[in-house]
């Protein structure tokens, strides 16, 4: 969709280099949402991990550093600003900034 619009970003395999406690919060921070909104509770690692989405926020963005599929995607940043692309299409908002 961003290559379609010839929109430059740079792609995060987050398996590969996951995000950081700090990058998280800043996110968090960015988005205005608690971690329990980022929060993939269909991951397998939710329950692995015994997740009830009810733990504080340090517990579940630290989980969320050790785990990076728990985390919601993709997400699209510029300085200052963060856009949850759930729909997609929501990363678009990023190439009008």
């Amino acid at each position: 969709m961003l290559d379609e619009k010839a929109i430059p970003y740079r792609y995060r395999e987050y398996t590969r280099e996951p995000l950081t406690e700090s990058e998280i919060r800043e996110i968090l921070r960015l988005l205005d949402i608690s971690a329990r909104d980022l929060l993939r509770t269909k991951d397998p690692a939710y329950t692995e991990l015994g997740l009830a989405g009810e733990e504080r926020n340090d517990e579940l963005i630290r989980a969320m550093a050790r785990h990076p599929t728990l985390i919601q995607r993709p997400i699209g940043r510029l300085p200052g600003k963060a856009v949850l692309g759930r729909p997609p299409e929501r990363l678009l908002e990023l190439a009008v900034s």
